[in-house]
């Protein structure tokens, strides 16, 4: 019968037999290092959101004067200091402050030639910071909201029932019908009247 084991034997058997079941979990050389390569699996669906509508109703917001609800200094989302591409300190999510709006009915504005615009590289960077259906989910109306989540910034809206909010969830929950593309003319349904050139912009 063997004799048995030191406390502090037992210990070191243990934690031996621990780092060997993590490792057996993680197929690295170092149970406690990350695993050698991160997946992130493609999005489901392939959905994209309104271009049309994100030229009219949602990068106006980025340019309009913001005052903090605490009183604080005006200042815009494209501003200097924030999310302004050229010198922001906002992130990921850049905005280019003197994007022109792009006429989608002039047949020279193929989609290849409106991905080169800034307006669409505004498009681009905003929609990198949505959860597809989520308002409350996406960082793009999180953030400035502080809905559990930190923003530089502060609290830009303090309520769901700004305007500026409501525009972004409307974006948000509305994607273009499945196997579009982000300037599919579906947008136009989400103006009165239905139509992104002379339409106001829904909210409901």
């Amino acid at each position: 019968m063997p004799a048995p084991m030191s406390p502090c034997n037992a210990r070191l058997a243990c934690a031996i037999a621990l780092l060997a079941s993590l490792a057996a979990c993680g197929g690295g050389s170092n149970p406690l290092d990350n695993p050698p390569q991160v997946a992130n699996p493609a999005t489901a669906g392939g959905q994209k959101l309104s271009f049309l509508y994100f030229q009219k109703c949602i990068n106006p917001i980025f340019l309009m004067p913001l005052p903090a609800p605490d009183g604080g200094a005006v200042n815009t989302c494209a501003g200097a200091g924030c999310h302004a591409n050229a010198t922001g300190t906002g992130g990921a999510f850049r905005v280019e402050p003197g994007a022109q709006p792009v006429d989608l009915a002039d047949p020279r504005n193929t989609p290849e030639v409106v991905r080169q615009s800034a307006m669409y590289k505004n498009f681009y960077s905003a929609q990198g910071e949505v959860v597809f259906g989520s308002p409350t989910q996406s960082r793009l109306l999180a953030k400035p909201r502080l809905l559990n989540v930190l923003h530089g910034g502060g609290q830009v809206f303090a309520s769901d029932q700004d305007p500026a909010v409501r525009r972004i969830a409307y974006w948000i929950s509305r994607p273009v019908p499945q196997g579009q593309d982000e300037f599919s003319a579906a947008g136009d349904s989400m103006f009165t009247p239905p139509n992104a050139k002379e339409g106001t912009c829904n909210t409901q």
